[in-house]
């Protein structure tokens, strides 16, 4: 039997058939505030897109880092920029609440290796063997 999803004690239904003024209240108090003055300009045309495109499983893509995950957006592929490129980024029930741009990191992972030839003085000295 496959575990349920619950947000605060809600199933995803129940959060999908809320409204955005209920919902708000389960989440944390940045999240909150920030619903409650409203979208932006951009963030209203996501909501749109996200809307007209919701049985489809074409790739919206966003600059819109800063915006909450909504009930509405869940099972939703969006490509989310980074600053370089637009990371494929599925939202899930468990992403809610959270802001877009913490599934698009916008710092990769630095590896480093060894230095190259002629980057220090002593690596000019290259033995014979």
């Amino acid at each position: 039997m496959a575990k349920k999803f619950l947000f605060r004690g809600k199933e995803l239904e129940e959060l999908q058939k809320m409204g955005l003024d209920e919902f708000s209240l389960l989440l944390n108090s940045r999240e909150r505030r920030s619903l409650k003055r409203g979208f932006t300009r951009n963030e209203r045309k996501l909501l749109e897109r996200i809307r007209k495109n919701k049985g489809k499983e074409k790739l919206i893509r966003t600059k819109e880092r800063d915006m909450t995950i909504l009930p509405e957006m869940v099972d939703v592929k969006l490509g989310i920029y980074d600053g370089k490129e637009f990371k494929l980024v599925t939202i899930e029930a468990s992403m809610l609440g959270h802001r877009l741009g913490e599934f698009a990191p916008t710092r990769g992972r630095v590896k480093h290796s060894a230095p190259g030839l002629g980057a220090t003085r002593s690596s000019k000295f290259v033995p014979l063997k």
